[in-house]
């Protein structure tokens, strides 16, 4: 006895959520598009890219050309001398003392710039007053707002030893025993060139935290608030982790800046006295224009430009690691 077999559907090709198959022969309109749309995006970023390359990247690479030779720059004279710059900048003292002051200009900078800003962010966002949290900011902001020349010339008069303000207010407090040449004693000229520093740029970074701040959608804060969590703890536990990316990033320009330090000292100091408040900036000039060797100073540039670099890439790393999503 024989059965027959009902005949069989044909096999259609799986489809995926719905989506029709295309007929053979024939591309997906989507993936037709893909690519020509992305290389019209592409096209956009030819006129920056050659911006970056003529004005950064370009010379970039020729300063790291020239570390490699002693350049007299008023006639010309070129001669390869190989890696003898870096081996006498490694010699030099004051290449390490310039140094050393920008390890306290950026150890001082994120004291101040960085945590101290955000905590005075989270207290001028937490009063209750729109009017007065924006003159708050306002105030705050405006020494911002001063070239750093002329900051530098202000406090230079601050800081004269008989006229200056700082001094005759130590005098008025009972504390004459601590005015002195600020700015002309070697163990406080570097301070008080980093103190000024701070004055003029915590406004700028307590305003970005600020924004921040602000971004962190209020039922979080309200959510604390119902369990009982007083500010201090909403601070630590809320404002804190959310800024985090706000916070690295603040991180990396305040520690790049610090290393890039140029015309506060050249203004108030030029490097003296005794070139105690010398920083790798100023240490450039005076190489490049001053004794007239040019290739140590590109040596110098090549220095900074190797430890802003890295210090970027370590902070941009952590940053990702401890990245909070929200």
């Amino acid at each position: 006895m024989t059965t027959t077999q009902a005949p069989q559907a044909p096999v259609r090709p799986r489809l995926d959520r719905g989506r029709t198959a295309p007929a053979p022969g024939r591309v997906a309109p989507k993936a037709a598009k893909r690519g020509p749309a992305r290389w019209r995006g592409l096209i956009w970023l030819v006129p920056a890219l050659a911006v970056l390359a003529i004005f950064v990247y370009w010379p970039l690479l020729q300063n790291i050309v020239f570390s490699f030779l002693k350049w007299n720059i008023y006639s010309g004279d070129q001669t390869f001398v190989g890696v003898d710059n870096y081996t006498e900048l490694a010699q030099d003292p004051i290449f390490w003392k310039a140094l050393g002051n920008n390890v306290w200009y950026a150890a001082i900078s994120i004291v101040f710039q960085v945590f101290g800003a955000l905590v005075l962010a989270a207290i001028v966002e937490s009063v209750r007053s729109e009017r007065w949290r924006k003159a708050f900011r306002a105030i705050y902001f405006i020494p911002s707002a001063i070239s750093l020349t002329v900051a530098g010339l202000l406090f230079y008069f601050i800081y004269q030893p008989q006229t200056g303000l700082l001094n005759v207010f130590l005098d008025n407090l009972g504390l004459g025993q601590f005015s002195q040449a600020w700015l002309g004693h070697e163990g406080t000229a570097i301070f008080a060139i980093i103190a000024m520093s701070q004055w003029q740029g915590f406004g700028y970074s307590v305003l970005l935290f600020s924004v921040a701040l602000q971004r962190i959608p209020q039922e979080l804060y309200e959510a604390a608030n119902l369990d009982g969590v007083g500010p201090v703890r909403r601070f630590f536990q809320v404002s804190l982790p959310l800024v985090r990316e706000m916070t690295g990033l603040m991180m990396i320009v305040t520690i790049s800046g610090a290393f890039q330090v140029f015309n506060e000292v050249m203004v108030m100091t030029s490097g003296g006295p005794n070139n105690s408040s010398q920083v790798l900036g100023t240490w450039l000039y005076h190489a490049g224009f001053v004794t007239n060797d040019f290739g140590s100073a590109a040596a110098i540039g090549v220095a900074i430009f190797v430890i802003t670099l890295l210090l970027a890439a370590a902070q941009l790393a952590y940053s990702r690691k401890r990245r909070v999503e929200w």
